[in-house]
């Protein structure tokens, strides 16, 4: 801390801004609380929910994780839909958006 220490003690300050500005792959999903951007989640969870705004853009509310694999441009293998469906689910575990009873993904509403 003291080595990022700038005169006036910012050391948190800087280590903060440094932890919210690195968001890679493997991030962890932090809670949404409706003041946090995109942009603290890591690439792979971005793309998906750039992919459910596009489908609800054409008329698609919920989105199933098979077509959502195949939107990304992933094979429609087990393990590729699963991995995408985990990524999802995590994503409206932590608020980011919505998971129906039918296993369909969607955007949140306002």
């Amino acid at each position: 801390m003291e080595v990022l220490a700038e005169p006036g003690g910012r050391a948190v300050d800087v280590v903060k801004e440094a932890v919210v500005a690195a968001a890679v792959t493997g991030s962890p999903v932090p809670r949404q609380s409706g003041q946090l951007a995109r942009a603290v989640l890591a690439p792979e969870y971005q793309r998906v929910i750039s992919v459910l705004e596009t489908e609800a853009a054409a008329g698609r509310d919920k989105v199933r994780a098979r077509e959502l694999a195949a939107a990304l441009g992933l094979e429609a293998v087990p393990a590729k839909i699963e991995g995408v469906r985990s990524r999802a689910k995590r994503l409206a575990e932590r608020g980011w958006i919505a998971r129906h009873q039918s296993g369909e993904f969607s955007i949140l509403t306002v």
